[in-house]
């Protein structure tokens, strides 16, 4: 495995809330650690059958463009299954493994998330694009796979050289791929029609803040004072840019953390609960229901039979 471009970022301090019960795997790179980076690109290939057990990047999202080779991947406890070429997009903390089954060829750009953050400001699409980890085929006979490649070598290029303005070149061609991504994946509907960019900011950045502390129990009114706004404009900005309430995506970010817990964790549901911030075990589980349709114990152990009868 070869990771060979970097260039240089100043990088936002690390808030985000570590996982109990999943590792989490922090990019090897060439260069010193002290040294600040914004994008990795790193080539890799494997002879014959090769798997990674599920893990996290903490600080990271991926776009995996695997060229050659098929396999499935493990996705916050379901089976994916994918063949070359194709594109596995990983967002920060998304709960992965990978399991290929014959000769891999694949590159892997790496970008750090703040930078991804400012990155996917630029168009609404992109942050529905990385509001969940995809499976993306690019069909071959279009000659999309062999565009996508052209931008994946001439990004490693670009990064590379450290020619003037290779900050600028590396965000053009970032955007690119982004684009020729959102292009090709079916995202969910919003009408976004309305929404400003001011409003999208706010709700990419309450996006962040449930991240960091969603295990709190923090009131509504308490998340519109870190970010100085009313209670009214968070609404109402969370409404246009996402179609929920902010309360719903508090409940959703729980609900996401719980499933990992349940499914990769040996915790039982009275732990759980008490670490995501419930009182006692009997309103998580009502909880839980209501959001997923069936009790915590129940998903867990229909979770682990699928995930038997998938090896």
């Amino acid at each position: 495995m070869t990771h060979s471009a970097m260039t240089k970022y100043q990088r936002q301090p690390d808030n985000n809330v570590t996982l109990k019960t999943v590792p989490k795997v922090r990019l090897y790179v060439e260069r010193p650690e002290e040294e600040k980076w914004f994008v990795n690109i790193g080539h890799v290939t494997e002879r014959g059958r090769w798997k990674t057990e599920p893990h996290a990047h903490p600080e990271y999202g991926q776009v995996n463009f695997v060229r050659s080779g098929r396999g499935v991947m493990n996705l916050e406890g379901s089976s994916v299954p994918f063949e070359g070429p194709c594109v596995l997009l990983l967002p920060t903390e998304c709960v992965h493994g990978l399991d290929y089954e014959i000769d891999a060829d694949r590159w892997v750009v790496t970008i750090e998330v703040s930078y991804l953050t400012q990155v996917n400001a630029r168009l609404h699409e992109f942050i529905q694009l990385w509001s969940a980890p995809r499976m993306i085929p690019l069909p071959s006979t279009a000659g999309i796979a062999t565009e996508f490649f052209g931008l994946i070598t001439r990004l490693a290029q670009e990064l590379e050289s450290k020619n003037i303005g290779h900050v600028v070149g590396t965000e053009a061609l970032l955007t690119s791929l982004f684009l020729m991504l959102v292009r090709g994946t079916q995202l969910d509907q919003i009408d976004n029609g309305g929404a400003t960019r001011n409003e999208i900011r706010l709700a990419d950045r309450f996006r962040e803040l449930i991240d960091q502390h969603y295990r709190q129990n923090l009131p509504l009114r308490e998340y519109a004072s870190m970010m100085a706004v009313s209670l009214v404009q968070l609404r109402a900005a969370c409404a246009s840019a996402t179609g929920q309430s902010p309360t719903k995506m508090i409940h959703a970010r729980i609900v996401t953390e719980a499933k990992r817990n349940l499914i990769f964790g040996e915790m039982s549901v009275e732990q759980i609960a008490f670490g995501l911030g419930f009182s006692d075990a009997a309103y998580f589980t009502r909880f839980f229901r209501k959001e997923v349709g069936e009790a915590p114990s129940q998903f867990r152990s229909n979770a682990r039979d699928q995930a038997q009868k998938s090896k």
